[in-house]
C-alpha cells in the first residue's frame, strides 16, 4: 500500500526528516520524504500495510527531542508506484498549510560539547559545532523552507567531511543544515576597541581571560551581543554600569556549572533542571548567606539572574580561568533592541568597551535572553524569548479568524493567532525609540512569513498614544481589516482564561500602569472576565500622581499623594527633600501641587508598593521598571505582619490610604522588614477577599493572578491561602509572562471573541 503523510508543527530544523528516513529504511519501506515551504513536511511511503501503520505511529512516539507534531495528516492508496528506495528529496515550493513554523534556538547538545571537548576530534574547541539537535533555528532562518540556501549559513559552503556527514544516515549530521568545522564554517576573532584584529590562535580563550583580568568584552553570540565583564571585580561593572547608564539595574550573569553556582547561590532540583534544560534560560536564583560575587551585580535584591553557556563559543569563554561566572547583559543602548551586526556593536561600543569577540555568521533575527522564575513552586516565565519563540501556545479553542496583535508599550511582544495556535514573537523590548518600532515591525511581519498567516484583524492597546497602537492601525488599513483594542488588563485576564481553557475567571490583575475605561491610570484590579467582555468588579483606591509620570519615577511624589491629609506631610516631605532631584524647591512644589486636584489618577498596585518603598527608605528613585516594588520585596523577606490590619473594602474599592497612612505613622516602632511585609500582607489579602466575593455572587469557582505584581511570591501564597480557604482554584500564568509581555497573547483572545 501507499500513504502520503503531510505533518506540519515543529518540524523543520528538528533532525525530522533524518529521522523520518532511517525509521522507514528500518521498516523497509520505500518511497521519499521532503521539506514544504509551509514549514510542513511531506512523506510518501509504500510497502507492507502493516509497516506503513507501524511507520505512522512511531513518527507520533519517538520523533526528534525538539520536534513538535501539531497535526499528522495521512491518505492511504491500495496501489502503489513502485519506488526503489527512500530518499529525502529536495524542499518543495509548495506551500499548502498555514500554523507550521521553524525551531527556536537550542543549546549545543551533550554529544557536540563532548566533540568540542575531545582533543582527537576535528571539531576540538570549534566554537560554532552543532548538530540536528542543537544550534540556532529562528536566528539564522530567512525564508522557508528550512534549507541552509534560506539561512545565514547559505554563505558558507561545506567541506568533504562535512559533507560526508550531511550524507550519512546514520551519522548525528545527517541533513543538518548547520553542519560546519574549522575547515569550512564561521570563524571567531577577537578584535580591539577600535576594530583591529588582535593576532592571536585562541581568540575566545584569550577573551575568556582578558575577562578574568577586567577587561570588558562585546561578545556576539547566536541572537545578538552582550557585554560581558568579571563577577568577582567591581571596577568593571562600576564602568559597565556608568557607560551603559544603568545605575542599579540588574544583570545577569553567565555561570559555568551548578556546583559553581551553588557556592553563591540557592538552587532547588527544579531550577537546577530548568538551567540544564535545552533553552537554558536566565533564571531569577535567590542569593545565599554566602554570595559572594559582586555586590553591583544586582544590588538593593535577594535574588541574582543566573543562565549557563548555550553555545560552543560560550563555553570556552570558562576554558582557562577560575572566574566562577561572567556578567553577560544584553548590548544595547536604552530603549533600543539588542545590537546583532558587528559594524553596528563597533559604532555603539567601541567607546567604553576594550576588546570584541565576533564571529562572521550573520544574524537574521535579534533574540533576547529568555527569563524565569519560580515563584510558589511554579514556573513562572518573566521573558518569553531565546527557547521558547516562535513555538505556539495551544488554545481551547478554534478561531475562525486570523489575528495579529502588538502589545502594549513595555517588555512587548506580538503575536499571531491562526485557529487554535497562538504564536508570540521573541521579545521587543520598551517601545521608547523608533528602532524599537520597527523591531517590533518586522518580528511581527517575519512572523506572519513564518506562519503564512492571512490576518483578518489586528489588535493593540486601548491606550491610544502608544506607539504600537499607531502601528496596528497602520497595519489595519495596509490589510484592510478591522482594528480591535483592548484594556490592558482585560488582556492579562484573557490571557489566563485562554492559558487555562476557561469560559470565566475572576481576576486579580496588579501591575504598574495600564490605560483604563474611564481614561484613568489603572493598576490594582478586580475584573469579571468571560467571552463576552469583562466588568470591572473592584480596584485599589484611586489616588493623584503629583506630577504625572514623574510620580511613577520618583516614589516621594507618590507617598506624598496618599498621605495629603496627614498633619506633619509638610515636615516629613521637607525631611525627605535630599532624595528629589531639585531638592526643597521640588518639595515646595509638591506640596503646593497636593492642593490644585488637576493630576491624573491612579488605582496602581504597582504606585502603592512604591510610595511604601520610598516612605521606609529602601528605594527613592526607579531607574528601571518595578525597581521600588522588586527592592520592597527584597526588604520584606523574614517579616510579619505586625500590622494586621483587616481589609478595608468600601463599595467594591480596597481603602490603601489608612494603610500607607498606619505605615507612616509606625515607621519608628517597627522594622523596615515587617512593614514591608504588613503592606504586602494586606493589599494581597485585600484583594483577595474581594475577589472571592465577587466570584461567589457570580458563581464563579476560578480566582486568576497576572500582571508584572504576580512575580512577587509573597503575594501569590497569600492569594492562595485566601482562595483556598473559600474553595475556590487560584490559576496563574506559567506558558506566558505574567507581565506585559504576555498582553499581546491576551489581546488576540480579546480580538477573536469580539469579532464572533
Amino acid at each position: 500500500m501507499q500513504a502520503e503523510i503531510i505533518v506540519s508543527g515543529i518540524v523543520q530544523g528538528v533532525g525530522f526528516r533524518p529521522f523520518v528516513y532511517r525509521t522507514a529504511t528500518s521498516l523497509g519501506l520505500k518511497g521519499f520524504v521532503r521539506n514544504r515551504s509551509d514549514a510542513s513536511v511531506q512523506i510518501l511511503v509504500e510497502g507492507a500495510a502493516g509497516k506503513v501503520h507501524d511507520f505512522v505511529r512511531r513518527l507520533e512516539n519517538e520523533k526528534p527531542p525538539l520536534a513538535r507534531i501539531h497535526n499528522l495528516a495521512v491518505v492511504e492508496k491500495d496501489s502503489a508506484e513502485g519506488f526503489q528506495q527512500f530518499e529525502i528529496l529536495s524542499s518543495s515550493e509548495s506551500r499548502q498549510l498555514r500554523g507550521s513554523v521553524v525551531s527556536p534556538d537550542a543549546s549545543i547538545c551533550g554529544p557536540c560539547t563532548r566533540e568540542l571537548r575531545e582533543s582527537h576530534d576535528r571539531r576540538f574547541e570549534y566554537f560554532f559545532t552543532t548538530c540536528t539537535d542543537c544550534g540556532p533555528r529562528f536566528t539564522i532562518i530567512e525564508r522557508l523552507p528550512y534549507d541552509r540556501a534560506n539561512t545565514t549559513m547559505g554563505a558558507f559552503g561545506t567541506c568533504r567531511h562535512c559533507e560526508r556527514e550531511y550524507g550519512d544516515s546514520l551519522n548525528r549530521r545527517f541533513h543538518a543544515q548547520t553542519v560546519a568545522c574549522p575547515e569550512c564554517g564561521p570563524r571567531a576573532q577577537l578584535l580591539d576597541a577600535t576594530g583591529e584584529p588582535v593576532d592571536i590562535d585562541h581568540p575566545i580563550a584569550e577573551a575568556g581571560i582578558l575577562l578574568e583580568e577586567g577587561n570588558i568584552i562585546a561578545v556576539k553570540g547566536n541572537g545578538g551581543f552582550h557585554i560581558a565583564s568579571s563577577t568577582t571585580r567591581d571596577e568593571p561593572i562600576t564602568r559597565l554600569r556608568q557607560t551603559k547608564g544603568r545605575r542599579e539595574k540588574p544583570f545577569a550573569v553567565m555561570a559555568r556549572d551548578v556546583e559553581t553556582v551553588r557556592s553563591f547561590a540557592e538552587v532547588s532540583p527544579l531550577e537546577a533542571e530548568l538551567l540544564t534544560s535545552y533553552i537554558k534560560p536566565i533564571l531569577l536564583l535567590a542569593k545565599s548567606r554566602h554570595y559572594w560575587l559582586s555586590p553591583l551585580i544586582s544590588p538593593g535584591l535577594h535574588n541574582v539572574g543566573v543562565m549557563f553557556p548555550y553555545t560552543g563559543l560560550h563555553l570556552m569563554l570558562f576554558d582557562r580561568v577560575k572566574e566562577p561566572a561572567f556578567v553577560m547583559t544584553s548590548a544595547n543602548a536604552p530603549g533600543e533592541p539588542i545590537i546583532a551586526r558587528n559594524d553596528d556593536a563597533l559604532k555603539a561600543m567601541g567607546s567604553f568597551v576594550d576588546y570584541f569577540l565576533v564571529h562572521n555568521r550573520e544574524i537574521a533575527h535579534r533574540c533576547d535572553d529568555s527569563v524565569v522564575r519560580l515563584v510558589a513552586g511554579e514556573e513562572a516565565i518573566i521573558r518569553r524569548s531565546r527557547g521558547y519563540a516562535p513555538s505556539p501556545i495551544t488554545v481551547g479553542f478554534t478561531s475562525r479568524r486570523t489575528v495579529l496583535s502588538l502589545g502594549g508599550e513595555l517588555n512587548v511582544t506580538s503575536c499571531i493567532l491562526m485557529r487554535d495556535k497562538a504564536f508570540i514573537s521573541q521579545h521587543i523590548g520598551d517601545l521608547e525609540r523608533l528602532e524599537t518600532l520597527r523591531f517590533l515591525e518586522n518580528a511581527a511581519k517575519h512572523l506572519v512569513d513564518l506562519t503564512r498567516a492571512e490576518v483578518e484583524v489586528v489588535a493593540c492597546d486601548l491606550h491610544p498614544g502608544f506607539l504600537s497602537s499607531r502601528l496596528a492601525e497602520r497595519l489595519a488599513d495596509e490589510l484592510r481589516c478591522p482594528l480591535i483594542t483592548v484594556q490592558h488588563h482585560q488582556a492579562h485576564a484573557l490571557s489566563l482564561m485562554a492559558e487555562h481553557s476557561l469560559d470565566e475567571l475572576v481576576a486579580v490583575v496588579c501591575d504598574g500602569v495600564g490605560y483604563g475605561a474611564d481614561g484613568e491610570a489603572w493598576g490594582g484590579e478586580v475584573l469579571y472576565s468571560d467571552t463576552h467582555g469583562y466588568r470591572r468588579v473592584g480596584h485599589l483606591e484611586y489616588h493623584p500622581m503629583i506630577g504625572g509620570d514623574l510620580a511613577t519615577r520618583y516614589p516621594l511624589r507618590m507617598a506624598a499623594s496618599i498621605l495629603r491629609a496627614q498633619e506633619n506631610l509638610d515636615e516629613w516631605l521637607m525631611s525627605e527633600a535630599e532624595h528629589l532631584p531639585h531638592r526643597d524647591v521640588e518639595a515646595e512644589v509638591i506640596l503646593k501641587g497636593l492642593g490644585l486636584g488637576r493630576w491624573p489618577l491612579t488605582s496602581s498596585c504597582g504606585r502603592v508598593l512604591d510610595a511604601v518603598s520610598a516612605l521606609l527608605g529602601v528605594c527613592y528613585e526607579r531607574t528601571y521598571e518595578g525597581e521600588p516594588a522588586m527592592k520592597l520585596e527584597c526588604a520584606a523577606r523574614g517579616g510579619s505582619n505586625v500590622l494586621a490590619l483587616r481589609p478595608a473594602l468600601r463599595h467594591g474599592v480596597v481603602q490603601t490610604e489608612p494603610l500607607v497612612a498606619h505605615v507612616f505613622r509606625e515607621r519608628i516602632r517597627y522594622l523596615t522588614r515587617d512593614l514591608a511585609y504588613s503592606v504586602e500582607e494586606y493589599l494581597a489579602r485585600s484583594l483577595a477577599e474581594l475577589a472571592v466575593e465577587e466570584a461567589s455572587n457570580l458563581g464563579c469557582k476560578t480566582i486568576g493572578f497576572t500582571g508584572g505584581v504576580a512575580y512577587n511570591e509573597h503575594f501569590v501564597n497569600a492569594l492562595r491561602s485566601v482562595t483556598e480557604a473559600a474553595g475556590m482554584r487560584l490559576v496563574t500564568n506559567r506558558l506566558v509572562p505574567r507581565g506585559d509581555g504576555g498582553v499581546s497573547f491576551g489581546q488576540a483572545i480579546a480580538a477573536v471573541h469580539a469579532t464572533r
